[in-house]
């Protein structure tokens, strides 16, 4: 069949447009000199497209069954990206099983959730809150359709075509974009990290480096479950070769006397279903602690002072220690000057900066 010379132009034009698409904004971290940028995976490379259409997203009731809840829901900025509830609640109202972890410099996890030895990137996790079953979270399986029809809009096809050069909203996109807005959450501007890295030595009071010199002593073994640049051993970032991902028993349960945890939460135990992993959970980030209240994987410690208390006396001894305990709780005493000066010492782990700014974007 003949080309026209009408549509032989038309063809060029088609494909000069396509040429001419915009490539998506790589994206600037905005960290500290000596901080290493966290390890992106190739299949999601971050740029600020992705970032703004994750945030807008991340807020948006649309993304669950029933439009009742978003992730900022169970993820508040003010709590740097926490619940302050002891556990959260699903898009049907139900009540789910573990206190929502910080969202704080997740970028730099090993792994993911309380404790999973198999969940190793953002956009693996975030399929557990959107489409698990029991209990139900976000609610989105068997309703993806729906949920994607709510995001056929103009603003959102504009935001897909920015992002990722295709209008058309698809689960995968959703993911993509939700996983680069939660990876940008990066805190490195608390008046510890102005002491520990900007050399400002009068960045922390007296009693704040008295606590910091308790917290990385061995008399109180805080820092080997929470070390390194994000206060916890589950890190992995650039500039390291492995990815660390320990596992820890605080102690805080023996419900039959030989080591078991209560049945609707046994931590690793219920992935591995190895008896020497029961009650092991990951240590989350010790970043902004002081604004995530309650503590520990089912929120049952309510204040820092309660913390402290807690792994001062060796965890819940009860009646018989727990035999899977790590050898790191192991007790100490403190007067009441030092646990102040401890408390205080986490209170300087607050970054400010980063809790105003996503406040404000919040509200956009």
């Amino acid at each position: 069949m003949a080309i026209t010379l009408r549509s032989f132009l038309l063809s060029i034009f088609i494909v000069g447009l396509a040429a001419c698409s915009k490539p998506p904004t790589p994206y600037s971290w905005n960290l500290p000199h000596n901080v290493p940028p966290p390890q992106v995976p190739d299949d999601n490379p971050m740029t600020e497209e992705g970032v703004a259409l994750g945030k807008k997203l991340f807020f948006d009731t649309a993304l669950s069954v029933n439009e009742s809840i978003a992730c900022s829901s169970c993820h508040l900025p003010e709590h740097a990206f926490a619940d302050p509830r002891t556990v959260s609640i699903g898009a049907r109202g139900e009540a789910l099983t573990r206190n929502a972890l910080a969202l704080v410099n997740v970028a730099y996890n090993a792994s993911f959730t309380w404790a999973h030895n198999n969940l190793d990137s953002i956009e693996k996790q975030i399929l557990i809150p959107l489409f698990n079953e029991h209990p139900v979270e976000m609610g989105v399986t068997g309703n993806e359709s729906l949920i994607l029809s709510r995001l056929n809009t103009p603003a959102y096809r504009e935001g897909f075509k920015a992002a990722y050069n295709d209008s058309s909203p698809n689960m995968n996109n959703v993911v993509r974009a939700l996983a680069s807005y939660v990876r940008s959450l990066v805190s490195f501007n608390s008046s510890f990290d102005k002491y520990a890295y900007a050399g400002d030595d009068y960045a922390l009071t007296p009693q704040q480096i008295r606590g910091l010199n308790l917290f990385f002593s061995e008399r109180t073994e805080c820092f080997h479950c929470h070390g390194g640049v994000n206060f916890t051993q589950s890190s992995k970032h650039s500039s390291q070769s492995f990815a660390d991902q320990p596992f820890h028993n605080t102690g805080m349960y023996n419900t039959d006397g030989m080591g078991s945890y209560p049945k609707s939460d046994m931590g690793l135990y219920s992935v591995t279903h190895n008896k020497a992993d029961m009650g092991k959970f990951r240590a989350p980030t010790l970043r902004n602690i002081a604004l995530t209240a309650p503590y520990m994987h089912d929120g049952s410690i309510e204040t820092l002072e309660d913390v402290v208390a807690f792994y001062a006396r060796g965890g819940n001894k009860r009646d018989k220690i727990n035999p899977y305990r790590s050898p790191f709780i192991k007790g100490f005493r403190l007067t009441e000057s030092e646990q102040a000066a401890l408390i205080a010492f986490l209170h300087s782990l607050t970054d400010d900066k980063f809790i105003d700014t996503h406040k404000v974007h919040k509200k956009e």
